[in-house]
């Protein structure tokens, strides 16, 4: 059985804002407070694994620990089929030291070309690791497939967010209303996940 969180305060172990903002409206609605890893001062651990289940739980454990309450990690990316599932767990690092994620989309269509892709098929993975200082952890995972389009629409949004566009839509999630996306993003499902389990 998951263990409940029973605390009001979460860290939010990212220092992405586009990130810390979209969990801290995830969770505002159930009275708990996210207060981010950046404006703690916490430093962002080296991110080792090979899936997103492992990186999350290295944010999360780091995170409980340097501020000692709990700690929410959020591991995600873009899975692209046609590159093998690249970028995959190096989502963020080919956006490069800036973080520019339009680098980022111009390397995944540079590579679909290479590949001569005629399929765009994705899918956006996100692995949440809730964590406690005393070490105890609980990961639940959420998946939004979709396809490509280039180039990039919308403004909203973060990440790769203006080249996906989930099944059974037109737009992009770069096109698409914070509310709307919330309902059901790779982030969302991951999250009804540890709402049911640690809050429900």
């Amino acid at each position: 059985m998951s263990r409940r969180l029973t605390e009001t305060r979460l860290v939010v172990a990212s220092h992405n804002p586009g990130k810390v903002r979209e969990i801290g409206e995830l969770i505002a609605r159930f009275g708990l407070e996210a207060i981010s890893a950046g404006d703690l001062g916490l430093c962002e651990p080296e991110e080792t694994e090979p899936t997103f289940t492992g990186n999350a739980l290295i944010k999360a454990h780091a995170a409980a620990k340097g501020a000692n309450m709990p700690a929410l990690a959020d591991d995600s990316g873009l899975c692209v089929d046609a590159l093998n599932g690249e970028p995959g767990v190096y989502s963020a690092r080919w956006a490069g030291p800036a973080k520019d994620f339009r680098v980022a989309m111009q390397l995944v269509h540079d590579g679909l070309e290479k590949v001569h892709a005629k399929d765009a098929a994705a899918h956006f993975v996100c692995a949440l690791a809730l964590a406690w200082p005393d070490g105890h952890a609980e990961v639940f995972e959420g998946k939004v497939h979709g396809h490509l389009v280039w180039p990039p629409r919308g403004t909203l949004g973060f990440g790769y967010d203006p080249m996906f566009v989930p099944e059974g839509f037109q737009i992009t999630f770069g096109e698409m209303p914070p509310a709307q996306k919330h309902a059901m993003s790779h982030r969302a499902r991951a999250f009804a996940k540890f709402v049911e389990a640690c809050l429900g």
